[in-house]
């Protein structure tokens, strides 16, 4: 039997109310009221507010007649009014050089005084960001607070990466999300063009790309991906499913972004994820053959011909600095059975296939500097060596870019554990289709990208951070904008503020204020979970279990139980972790008033007798998912709603192995252990669990034998318990788990709960 998903979840952090008031030079934690995302350096409220219902007469300095009308029009069409006939001033000033403004081009000071708004700055990008502050408190259309307003951001990269080969998104969605991005003061939209599943750009020296490559046969990936082989139709075929950008709509797509100080990086793949280009151009792979490699022949010299022309056509494209060539995830089975690839590193005096990959990311660095381009990869461009000038974009945690930026290359944060948007963001069986994993909201506002071990000096290396919305399972422009806000807005915050300026129990606040504007302006936010996590903490001084208990709706209260029943209006209220000495059922449920919210969340939390004993280890656990080594099967914590949350201990072997000594003979009436289940992140049940016990460690009598219930291709992220209840004594507990024998397969365990 599937174990009910409230069961399980161990999720987020303590959620703490009570915010006063805020005086110059604040910090987000003390004021509450201030209705700003990203939350600014330094703020003085004057104690009064100012009617704006009128609207502003708008007038600049050191500002264009052209530009003028543009922030006319802009402000106009974001609902603010602006009229020469009104009473109050909005006065725009680029500063000469002579005036107090912040060392940031993007930085601004806002004056909100009783004869209007003054902002003033060194660049218009400057300006524009004081707007967006401005518009931010004048939300409502009627008073904003009287207040002095010092700001600029902390990275000069602050981006999203919308991935648009996997799933078409059309032109004007992608403007509404940049002109939404803006006003959060977000600068750098990557646009993810080119992946096997379809290229998205018009490249004219090149028809097929887009004649061909950009049209597959199923519309949904997934469906696509389990084609065999996957194949590529021609535009107009009935069925056909993809789309692509024209050179005039690029130019217009950034024309627009570029009016709101927002760069577009485009990202042409290579070596790898390039099957639909090598399925029209065979003869770029190292086998000549249609669906047969995803990977360019870096040995043949019309690969590079090939890249050249179609960098060329996107350099002139795209007035970036900056051009993406992914460079992840390449497979180097084809270079080592090729007889080009290997002619190609004798000849260059290569050792292996990886420096063969950092060959082209070299060559074609080499190129794009000629271009006046810099390049940007994923991580694995480090990989055999690292291109001169490269930028490193840090996606498989921040271990490469740490490394990158300590070898003097500049480094882009995007570790899938904050910044990949397309995991779960709340309890899965309450959510549309993700990759899997969990992310909530406040573990992406918890992020911070400058690492601890970074000097002051290497860590001026960290351009930034980046979130990235890869669409395998997102198909819809609904579902994408349900799977980027609010999570955008704690990432905005995460760029822009000052960590000792930000404060998640004041973020919360906010969020909760913006997600009715999302709404508004015809947005599909994520409206946060109407369910309260859990958190466990095992306290070993105590022998005992810390419960904590969050909540991301504000203002709400948790009430909860511990005898498994049903909270009420008269229940207690959370205000501090509850302490679980020996066995309690845990129920929650949030609160507004006397009005029940949402669902009820229930654990069973054990602080039982397996606790901190030993663990033998017979088929080890893998180096990439440890949880908490040795101990972590019986350290007390439950995983949660991730495999990636660190207390999930993976195992990538046929048959998982362990013994648990537990000191001494002890009567036994329960073993129980969570496993997880999410095919598309190659998790499985284990086909068969075994339990055994023992008086002295080496004879071990059977005890029971379970199969799992749930079928190998069920969606979701699903938990089943694997149960052993009656009567018996030992002092050792084996465990053997059998895999389903898919190739490549996990088994992810959390806690083995024996009593």
């Amino acid at each position: 039997m599937k174990l009910n998903f409230f069961n399980v979840l161990l999720i987020c952090g303590l959620f703490v109310a009570g915010l006063a008031s805020c005086t110059k030079g604040s910090k987000a934690g003390n004021d509450a009221s201030l209705q700003l995302i990203p939350y600014p350096d330094s703020v003085t409220f004057n104690n009064d507010s100012l009617d704006i219902s009128a609207g502003f007469n708008l007038t600049v300095q050191r500002i264009t007649e052209d530009k003028k009308a543009w922030f006319t029009d802009y402000l106009q069409s974001a609902d603010l009014p602006v009229s020469d006939g009104n009473k109050l001033i909005l006065n725009l000033i680029v500063e000469d050089g002579s005036g107090e403004v912040p060392v940031s081009d993007e930085g601004y000071r806002l004056s909100v005084h009783r004869k209007g708004a003054t902002i003033t700055a060194s660049s218009e990008t400057g300006i524009f960001y004081g707007l967006q502050s401005l518009l931010q408190l004048s939300v409502d259309k009627t008073k904003i607070p009287l207040l002095d307003i010092q700001d600029e951001p902390r990275f000069s990269y602050r981006g999203l990466m919308i991935d648009c080969s996997r799933h078409f998104f059309p032109l004007d969605f992608l403007k509404k999300q940049i002109n939404m991005m803006a006003h959060y003061k977000l600068n750098k939209f990557h646009w993810h063009l080119t992946d096997g599943p379809g290229w998205r750009i018009e490249i004219k020296k090149y028809p097929e790309l887009t004649q061909i490559a950009a049209w597959r046969t199923d519309s949904l990936w997934k469906d696509w991906w389990a084609t065999n082989p996957r194949k590529y139709v021609k535009e107009g075929t009935p069925g056909a499913y993809g789309g692509y950008y024209t050179q005039d709509q690029a130019r217009e797509l950034v024309k627009y972004a570029g009016e709101r100080h927002i760069e577009i990086i485009p990202e042409i793949e290579m070596p790898g994820h390039s099957e639909e280009v090598l399925a029209v151009y065979p003869q770029l792979s190292c086998t000549g053959k249609p669906y047969t490699s995803s990977e360019f022949c870096i040995g043949n010299p019309e690969t590079f011909v090939f890249l050249e022309n179609v960098l060329s056509e996107i350099a002139a494209l795209f007035p970036s600095k900056y051009i993406h060539i992914g460079g992840d995830e390449a497979s180097t089975e084809h270079w080592k059975n090729c007889p080009k690839c290997q002619a190609l590193m004798k000849k260059e005096g290569l050792k292996d296939e990886k420096e063969l990959q950092s060959y082209l990311i070299k060559r074609i660095e080499k190129f794009l500097t000629s271009k006046g381009k810099r390049l940007i990869g994923w991580d694995e461009i480090m990989e055999g060596g690292l291109a001169p000038e490269a930028t490193v974009m840090s996606w498989r945690g921040e271990e490469a870019g740490i490394k990158a930026a300590e070898a003097g290359h500049d480094v882009i944060m995007t570790p899938g554990k904050y910044c990949y948007f397309d995991q779960y963001q709340g309890f899965p069986d309450t959510q549309p289709e993700a990759i899997g994993g969990f992310l909530p909201i406040e573990k992406v506002y918890s992020y911070n990208p400058v690492p601890d071990s970074l000097t002051a000096e290497t860590a001026k290396h960290i351009l930034g951070v980046q979130a990235n919305m890869w669409a395998e399972y997102i198909a819809t422009q609904k579902h994408a904008e349900y799977m980027i806000w609010p999570r955008l807005l704690a990432l905005a915050e995460v760029a822009w503020t000052k960590p000792e300026n930000k404060s998640w129990d004041n973020f919360k606040t906010r969020v909760n204020h913006a997600i009715p504007y999302l709404q508004s302006k015809g947005f599909n936010p994520y409206t946060l979970s109407k369910q309260p996590f859990l958190e466990t903490k095992t306290d070993k001084e105590q022998n005992a279990i810390l419960v904590t208990l969050s909540s991301e709706l504000y203002p709400v209260d948790i009430r909860y139980t511990t005898d498994g029943s049903q909270p009420s209006v008269a229940s207690e209220i959370y205000t501090e972790p509850i302490l679980v000495k020996d066995s309690a059922l845990i129920v929650a449920q949030l609160y507004r008033g006397n009005a029940p919210v949402g669902n009820l969340v229930f654990k069973r939390v054990d602080y039982h007798k397996a606790i901190g004993k030993k663990v033998t280890y017979v088929s080890p656990f893998s180096p990439y998912y440890p949880a908490g080594g040795d101990e972590a099967l019986v350290d007390g914590y439950v995983g949660g709603l991730t495999h990636g949350d660190g207390r999930w201990q993976g195992f990538n072997v046929p048959e998982m192995e362990f013994i648990v000594d537990l000191g001494k003979t002890h009567s036994l009436h329960t073993v129980n252990m969570n496993f997880m289940q999410n095919g598309n992140a190659w998790i499985w049940f284990p086909k068969q669990v075994f339990v055994e016990i023992s008086q002295d460690g080496n004879t071990f009598v059977p005890l029971t034998k379970i199969a799992t219930k749930i079928a190998k291709n069920a969606e979701g992220t699903l938990f089943e318990p694997f149960v052993w209840k009656g009567q018996a004594s030992a002092r050792y507990v084996r465990v053997k788990a059998v895999s389903n024998g898919t190739k490549g397969g996990w088994m992810f365990l959390d806690e083995v709960v024996i009593w």
